[in-house]
């Protein structure tokens, strides 16, 4: 089965920035309905819809009741799960509530756990990736401060290129802040190799 690319649009504070989704299957959460009609395709609404004063187009599939388990951003990352979700980035997820922003980057461990190759998360002052081990590469912008911390538990980092503080090997220790405010030491892309666990990785877009 062919991995697809989902957009997930989070009912946060709203996106400012442009969402590529030329190629991707959008699913709109809820209460996000309002800030991303009009400016981006929509290919399904999802949730429970307690956060709308209209009904939202097209029509959803099901509506889930309010009071349940799930966030509608959770729901939305299972039904990406079902589909075949290869990469999934979200929108609109950051701000409002710091426990939805918080329960938000869970969202991107629990799709790289059920095998999402690609998982990424912008808000409008920054983007979050998580990566498990293997190699990894980020386009930036000299300056640009990029936080590396372990997700989940401890992770373990080698071969780190490109950014200011490039130890041979980083240990990431859980509730350590270690790894806090890196930055680009060019123009050119920085690197790393995941040896264990999982790291999150957070690039601020404003350049020092």
């Amino acid at each position: 089965m062919s991995k697809k690319s989902f957009v997930i649009l989070l009912n946060g504070e709203p996106y400012c920035g442009d969402i590529p989704a030329e190629n991707a299957y959008v699913i709109c959460c809820d209460g996000a309905y309002s800030w991303a009609k009009g400016r981006v395709r929509i290919d399904e609404n999802l949730g429970d819809f307690d956060s709308l004063t209209e009904a939202p187009y097209p029509a959803p599939l099901h509506t889930f009741p309010s009071e349940k388990d799930e966030t509608d951003g959770e729901l939305a990352v299972d039904r990406a799960i079902a589909l075949a979700a290869g990469r999934i980035v979200f929108y609109g997820g950051g701000g409002k509530r710091e426990d939805h922003f918080l329960g938000n980057l869970h969202l991107l461990y629990k799709a790289k756990r059920a095998g999402v190759a690609e998982v990424v998360f912008r808000t409008n002052g920054a983007e979050f990736s998580l990566c498990g081990r293997g190699g990894h590469t980020f386009a930036s912008k000299k300056g640009q401060t990029v936080s590396l911390l372990p997700f989940g538990g401890g992770a373990h980092i080698m071969e780190i290129r490109g950014l200011k503080y490039a130890p041979r090997g980083l240990r990431l220790h859980y509730g350590s802040t270690r790894g806090i405010s890196n930055l680009t030491a060019s123009d050119e892309a920085f690197s790393f190799r995941v040896k264990r666990g999982y790291v999150l990785v957070i690039i601020n877009e404003e350049v020092v």
